[in-house]
């Protein structure tokens, strides 16, 4: 969420930074400021007329001990006009200020200036890369003849359980995603400094609303019900991202200035509801209704905001590095960020039998955008409440990292080896053919 008195006395900086998102959400600035103005004009009215409902109350103590009934009654009849008036004065700010709140609620975050102008995902500069695209010798089968064919993931069965874009890990493919899961997390607690957290998987919706998801993305996401109780609906959610509950953990809290940075990472399977077109993709691993992720979350003072967001991003870049992976980090220009980023790196490595890159990890830094949203904060040096920068990376995702290692690995025979760095988890240095 942007602060209301940036957007009061710098309207017109607002709306520029917005207009370079190119989706028209400058617009709502005009709206919001004119119900600002609205509000503040009625909040005056308001206290006027309750200070001046103060001294005629007292008036009216003093005309009945001198007996003077008639101008008493007179000022009472006032008074209760006037109460009628601040109550409905005080219903006309309250619906404003809910109107005010949902508007900044659906707005999203200025891109910080270093972030590249541009309207979409083809106007993405490439800010580096690691290695080469492999060269094979045969031509390389894709995901899912390897999973098919080893067994790995049976997706027939995974669709009889529980409909297109879900996943049945099966054998030495279910223990490939544990041993990923496992060897993400320890690298980022044993050699990043992060401090792993295992967090619920379902949140409530002030959860959602923190991070952005709520109200703007709620077509989105798996909403639940407890049981055959009809009032719980909406009241729980599945995690779309780890994100969710850990970048909350202390929201609602005054952290103190040596409590920074928290650097938190976790676990989670996510949940999205829409999982994209129809195709390779969708009949695949490339995009399911749920995936395994290990997430990063750093609460950091703003000044360190923008340095932690680089050292984030090598953080993830790690992983594809000690995998054996080749892949190219790119900034997102301002058409294509996220609804609450100020600025993001996304992470794609190469998958050979796609032919194509894949985006498995996207770091951010929100700024103050969720901190705002969730009313976190911390007291500075001079005692001062302000709030935090929240950074949010995916340190990475799965299945699309399992599809790239499979793919990447794979052996003419149609076994896959498996990277040193997981053979420990593995118990083994190849996933036989079959």
């Amino acid at each position: 969420m942007l602060d209301i008195r940036m957007i009061r006395e710098r309207a017109d900086e607002v709306r520029a930074g917005l207009a370079k998102r190119q989706k028209g959400d400058e617009v709502a600035v005009f709206r919001i400021v004119e119900l600002d103005g609205e509000r503040r004009q009625k909040l005056v009215e308001s206290e006027e007329l309750k200070s001046r409902r103060n001294m005629e109350s007292k008036a009216i103590g003093i005309l009945m001990k001198e007996g003077r009934k008639e101008d008493a009654e007179s000022k009472k009849e006032w008074v209760r006009e006037t109460n009628q008036r601040i109550s409905e004065l005080e219903k006309e700010i309250g619906e404003v200020e809910m109107e005010i709140r949902d508007l900044m609620l659906r707005m999203p975050n200025i891109p910080h200036e270093s972030v590249p102008v541009g309207r979409s995902a083809e106007e993405n500069p490439e800010v580096r890369r690691y290695g080469h695209p492999k060269v094979f010798e045969f031509q390389p089968r894709n995901h899912i003849e390897l999973c098919e064919k080893l067994g790995l993931i049976d997706f027939k069965r995974a669709s009889k359980l529980s409909g297109s874009g879900f996943l049945l890990y099966m054998g030495y493919g279910a223990r490939l995603e544990r041993a990923l899961i496992s060897f993400l997390i320890d690298l980022h607690v044993n050699e990043h400094g992060y401090m792993e957290v295992s967090p619920p998987f379902l949140v409530n919706r002030e959860c959602m609303e923190g991070v952005g998801q709520f109200p703007k993305f709620q077509d989105q996401v798996y909403i639940t019900q407890e049981g055959v109780d009809e009032s719980t609906l909406g009241s729980l959610c599945l995690v779309p991202t780890a994100e969710a509950p850990v970048a909350n953990i202390h929201r609602e809290e005054i952290l103190n200035l040596s409590d920074l940075p928290k650097r938190y990472c976790a676990y989670t399977p996510c949940f999205r509801a829409e999982a994209g077109a129809a195709g390779l993709g969708t009949r695949g691993m490339i995009r399911v209704h749920q995936f395994d992720k290990v997430e990063m979350i750093n609460v950091v003072h703003p000044d360190e905001g923008y340095g932690l967001l680089e050292d984030m991003v090598r953080c993830a870049e790690r992983v594809l590095e000690i995998l054996g992976l080749h892949y190219r980090t790119i900034v997102l220009c301002t058409g294509d960020m996220g609804f609450g980023s100020a600025k993001t790196y996304d992470i794609e490595v190469w998958a050979p039998g796609q032919n194509q890159y894949l985006e498995v990890s996207s770091c951010s830094n929100c700024e103050d955008f969720q901190s705002r949203r969730m009313n976190m904060r911390f007291k500075d040096a001079e005692g001062k409440n302000r709030f935090p920068h929240i950074l949010n990376g995916s340190g990475t995702a799965l299945a699309r990292l399992f599809v790239a290692l499979v793919e990447t690995h794979q052996q003419v025979d149609g076994s896959i080896v498996i990277p040193e760095a997981l053979r420990s988890y593995m118990r083994m240095d190849v996933i036989p053919a079959s």
